[in-house]
């Protein structure tokens, strides 16, 4: 087992991860921007280092600053959290030369599964369902036009290298097209330094659900069923829930077999997603693969009794799993709390938190790095908080989520917390019966 890892991360899942560790009998090293001086990942870490200014690209995305920081303090494993360098195959490359476990994949699954087609063709071989679409890039506009006529309208059209809904544009009609392609190109190549594109049959109606798998080093991966992230604004989640409200029993376990099939097909080590799309047939299609923990993992560990940044940690060090798949006991949904104005087109809200109160109870957990007094950054991703509940029903979580956001009091800044209540009120959320377009018609302007 490791002896000291170094956290190559931020805010509340830089925390996360030294929680688990203090729990292992493991030393933590931080590392922090000069904007970061004051988090409680600095704080509660056995070390900290300042790895550089604000700016991320000299700071939590610089692979010397923070490989020499691991060396300084002779951390035997670096641990990325999510975001930053967790799925950069050059920094995973980089800690495995200088003889420090990157606590996730290994830099050929980084690749095989970051480009979008490649992951693609990979899942397809191994028998998981894909979305009928292009075999591969599509190299011009012409050969865009014959695959979209033989698959028939809607179809949309995805960066390879892409993430966060860039480089992706839906196509209706032959009329269409050129314009779309040369969007989704200029974007994607200004975007990720790639403008490669391929081609999907438009999935209506569709459910963002993905299912956590971990593997060992002996190619063997296990599942702890789904979490449903269809609740998202501009392809960016906001409230995931586990189990999924439109998922069978036996739709998870064919789910969860093709997961494992994904997984093991490409020997995957470590904590992953299997990300698919449901139709409204209950037809499912695979979408990409997350080689990282992911920001709504607490969701999973909540209902499975398993923690997952402790099998990472073990995974790593060479531990087998058990090969159990795991599923949902209970009931239960994350919100994430952003330092932003669901009034004002989600406008970043950094500043001062002048007062704070966390919720409390049973069933309810908050993870977050902030306090009052603490000012939140500029610089980096406005989410502040994750509150996560847990019931014997979806009801009761419903009815607890929004019993925990009026608890939820932060002053001084703006955030989602009164978009979250009124969505917690809502008669279609509470039905489970939403896509992942059900923002596109929600009405903020009375929040």
């Amino acid at each position: 087992m490791f002896k000291k890892i170094l956290i190559a991360n931020r805010g509340e899942i830089a925390l996360r991860v030294i929680r688990t560790c203090k729990e292992m009998g493991i030393k933590t090293v931080a590392v922090y921007s000069t904007a970061d001086k004051d988090s409680l990942h600095v704080r509660f870490a056995d070390e900290a280092v300042c790895i550089g200014p604000p700016q991320s690209k000299f700071s939590y995305l610089s692979i010397p600053n923070i490989i020499s920081a691991a060396e300084i303090t002779n951390a035997d494993a670096i641990h990325p959290g999510y975001g930053f360098l967790s799925e950069n195959a050059e920094f995973s490359k980089i800690c495995a030369e200088y003889g420090i476990k990157f606590i996730g994949a290994d830099p050929e699954m980084i690749n095989q599964m970051g480009d979008k087609a490649t992951a693609k063709a990979t899942m397809k071989k191994a028998g998981v369902p894909t979305i009928p679409g292009s075999d591969g890039l599509v190299d011009t506009i012409k050969d865009g036009l014959v695959i979209a006529k033989e698959m028939g309208y809607p179809v949309i059209l995805k960066a390879t290298a892409g993430g966060g809904g860039k480089g992706m544009r839906i196509v209706k009609d032959d009329a269409g097209f050129k314009k779309a392609w040369d969007d989704a190109k200029q974007e994607a190549g200004a975007s990720f330094g790639n403008d490669g594109l391929y081609l999907e049959k438009f999935i209506e109606e569709p459910r963002h659900i993905e299912i956590q798998i971990v593997g060992d080093k002996n190619g063997r991966a296990c599942h702890l069923s789904e979490r449903d992230c269809s609740i998202q604004r501009r392809h960016q989640k906001l409230v995931e829930e586990t189990p999924s409200p439109i998922i069978t029993d036996e739709l998870r376990e064919a789910m969860g077999k093709a997961a494992i099939a994904g997984a093991e097909a490409i020997g995957y080590e470590g904590a992953g997603t299997i990300e698919f799309l449901v139709d409204k047939h209950k037809n499912f299609y695979f979408m990409e693969m997350n080689t990282r923990i992911q920001v709504e993992h607490p969701i999973t560990e909540e209902v499975t009794n398993f923690d997952l940044i402790k099998e990472q940690i073990k995974v790593a060090a060479g531990e087998t799993i058990s090969g159990q798949n795991y599923f949902p006991t209970l009931f239960a949904m994350e919100c994430r709390i952003n330092a932003e104005d669901p009034r004002n087109g989600f406008r970043p809200s950094p500043g001062k938190i002048t007062n704070l109160n966390l919720p409390g109870g049973h069933g309810v957990r908050v993870d977050s790095h902030v306090y009052a007094g603490y000012t939140i950054p500029p610089y980096y991703d406005s989410m502040i908080a994750k509150l996560i509940v847990s019931g014997q029903s979806r009801e009761e979580v419903l009815v607890r989520m929004k019993r925990a956001l009026e608890e939820f009091v932060i002053e001084g800044i703006k955030t989602t917390i009164p978009f979250h209540i009124k969505l917690m009120e809502d008669e279609k959320f509470k039905s489970g019966q939403f896509t992942t377009k059900f923002l596109e018609d929600f009405d903020f302007s009375d929040l």
